[in-house]
C-alpha cells in the first residue's frame, strides 16, 4: 500500500515500522471493523437512529456498535445530536469529514468490480495447489 512512497523513503532500519507508511493511520481508522459498514448505511441513508442502524448492520452487537459510533464521533467522521425530549432521541449522521471519504471508497468499489474475481481464483489456485 506505500508503494508510492517507497522510492523516497529512509531505509526501514532507520524509522519505526509503524510509521514509515504514512497510510496506516488512516487504514486504522476506516477500516476498523464495522467501521466500514456504519460509515456506508449513514452514507447511502443519512441521519439515523442507534435502533436503525442496529437493523441495518445485522450482524453487529449493540455493545460494539456503541464503541464504534463513540469511536468514530470522536475521530470526527460521524455527529451524534442529542434531542432533549421525551423519551430522548439520538440520531447520528456522518460528517462532511467522514463524507470526504467517499472518493476512497468509490475507488475501492471500482476496484472491486474488477479485482475481487481475481482474488478468488487466486485463492483457489493457492488452496488446490498439490505442491503447498
Amino acid at each position: 500500500m506505500c508503494m508510492a512512497r517507497e522510492a523516497t523513503r529512509t531505509p526501514p532500519a532507520a524509522t519505526d515500522p509503524e510509521l514509515a507508511c504514512p497510510i496506516g493511520p488512516v487504514v486504522d481508522i476506516v477500516f476498523s471493523r464495522w467501521t466500514t459498514p456504519i460509515l456506508w448505511s449513514l452514507h447511502t441513508y443519512g441521519r439515523q437512529r442507534f435502533v436503525e442502524l442496529e437493523r441495518r448492520i445485522a450482524r453487529i452487537t449493540p455493545k460494539v456498535l456503541t464503541q464504534r459510533l463513540r469511536q468514530l464521533e470522536r475521530d470526527g467522521l460521524v455527529v451524534r445530536t442529542y434531542h432533549p425530549e421525551v423519551p430522548p432521541r439520538v440520531e447520528y449522521e456522518i460528517s462532511e469529514l467522514g463524507r470526504s471519504l467517499a472518493p476512497l471508497f468509490a475507488h475501492l468499489a471500482e476496484w472491486a468490480d474488477g479485482n475481487l474475481d481475481k482474488v478468488e481464483q487466486a485463492r483457489h489456485d493457492y488452496d488446490t495447489d498439490p505442491k503447498r
